[in-house]
């Protein structure tokens, strides 16, 4: 699931959490829900509901509360009146996560967020349990790092729109005509202020 700031251009492909819509996604299974819609693509609340190892019933309630609030939307066209196929209504999801934690908010923000960071740790938890098995052109690509870095909060928003500008000009998933040897390939960013960093002072 993509995540990051928002930029000063909208696009119609990404949707800004604020704290009406933030309702909407701000639980665990939406959170997996929606990375699934965006990944694999259109799906039913039971094909879903086979994925989560829930019950179709759960499934449908959690796919109209994110149709509530604009996540997913019916795709026009498909299935029956008993069984409707959902699209994601975007493909990324951007946060100022200054606005949503400092509000009436907050606590469905830290709700989101965690929801978003187990889903990322468990997405590496399942390319390590992969990693013999993938070709072996593929087992030297790759990394599971970290960097420990001095900044100032300028520093450091500068680097992150750096590092953004490059993945906007990589090839998306689903462009069109991809060379035949590139694959599925994921990549996680996460920064924040180190843990007990701010009782540091200038020490």
């Amino acid at each position: 699931m993509a995540e990051r700031s928002p930029g000063p251009q909208p696009d119609p492909t990404e949707i800004t959490l604020d704290s009406r819509n933030l309702r909407g996604i701000a639980h665990p299974v939406r959170v997996r829900m929606l990375a699934l819609l965006r990944d694999e693509g259109a799906s039913t609340a039971t094909r879903l509901a086979q994925r989560l190892g829930l019950n179709s019933g759960a499934t449908s309630y959690h796919l109209r509360q994110l149709e509530t609030y604009g996540f997913v939307t019916e795709e026009v066209g498909r299935g029956t009146a008993r069984e409707r196929w959902w699209r994601p209504a975007h493909q990324m999801t951007l946060t100022n996560q200054a606005e949503l934690l400092a509000g009436e908010s907050a606590e469905m923000a830290e709700t989101y967020l965690r929801a978003v960071a187990a889903f990322a740790a468990d997405a590496t938890q399942r390319a390590i349990d992969e990693w013999k098995s993938v070709p072996e052109e593929w087992r030297d690509i790759g990394t599971i790092s970290d960097y420990a870095l001095r900044l100032t909060p300028e520093e450091m928003d500068a680097l992150l729109q750096e590092i953004f500008a490059i993945l906007d000009r990589a090839r998306r998933h689903d462009a069109p005509d991809p060379p035949p040897e590139s694959r599925r390939t994921t990549v996680q960013l996460q920064a924040f202020l180190h843990p007990g960093a701010d009782r540091e002072g200038d020490a």
